[in-house]
């Protein structure tokens, strides 16, 4: 599986780090980010992009 993030669509809220927040992260400017592959963690991963508010997580 891979996974990014359309940051400039981020709006910060976290839900994805409290989903898989071995896969997911708030850098210094308030935006999510990937900080590691989401090996073992797909369901989380997918239940993270299920649940952003403003759908910028991707995965294939």
């Amino acid at each position: 599986m891979k996974v990014d993030i359309d940051r400039d669509g981020c709006i910060g809220c976290g839900v994805c780090v409290d989903v898989c927040p071995d896969v997911f992260r708030l850098a210094d400017d308030g935006l999510s980010e990937v900080i590691a592959k989401p090996d073992g963690f797909e369901d989380a991963v997918e239940e993270a992009a299920d649940s952003c508010p403003v759908e910028v997580i991707h995965t294939d």
